[in-house]
């Protein structure tokens, strides 16, 4: 019996036909079919299932990696806890973080691609305008992708026909986790760390 965090098949990591022209190891965020690419070159790419922005948080544009972390603490930004007060004011690194296993973050911006520990988010539009991935997934394309790293988020309404990435058109069912050292193993989570102040 699958587990309750188990995923329809076609938001499961796996291998599709993508042509794009863009070059290998480009990111490209299909918020309105709610998948993450990371283009291979020759007309593939893998692809993620993604919970993207909720109405009135989802947001388009090119970005660049400019940091990632593992087991990242979070600090809500003033405007998160100005429109929930309930918010915790930081919360370290661990299982019960939302902001998962690792966090890419987007160039100067405040959003990140990261994990989740709500795995039901997938396949949702329900974010603050985060980018999340079950922690599995995110931590293999963490060990995929650099500091650097393209990030293309596409608008909405120019999204990919969800019929030209169908699951017939898979590669492979399903790729294998790339392991890290520790994948699940939180770190210490220290106060002491640079400012780590996001939405999720």
């Amino acid at each position: 019996m699958p587990g309750t965090d188990e995923l329809p098949a076609p938001l499961r990591r796996q291998v599709v036909l993508y042509p794009s022209n863009e070059p290998p190891g480009t990111v490209i965020i299909d918020t309105a079919h709610t998948f993450l690419f990371l283009t291979l070159g020759d007309g593939k790419a893998i692809r993620y299932g993604i919970g993207v922005g909720r109405e009135g948080f989802a947001w388009s544009g090119v970005e660049t990696i400019s940091r990632k972390a593992e087991w990242p603490d979070w600090i809500p930004p003033a405007e998160m806890v100005a429109r929930q007060p309930y918010l915790p004011r930081w919360i370290g690194g661990g299982p019960g973080n939302p902001l998962g296993a690792r966090a890419l973050y987007l160039g100067n911006t405040q959003y990140r691609i990261h994990g989740t520990n709500a795995p039901t988010s997938i396949g949702k539009h329900m974010s603050a305008g985060c980018i999340r991935l079950r922690d599995e997934d995110v931590i293999d394309l963490y060990n995929r992708i650099d500091v650097g790293t393209k990030v293309i988020v596409l608008p909405n309404a120019q999204g990919r026909q969800i019929s030209d990435v169908a699951p017939g058109t898979a590669m492979t069912a399903e790729l294998p986790v790339r392991q890290a050292a520790d994948p699940l193993q939180p770190r210490a989570a220290s106060r002491n760390s640079e400012t780590l102040s996001g939405i999720y």
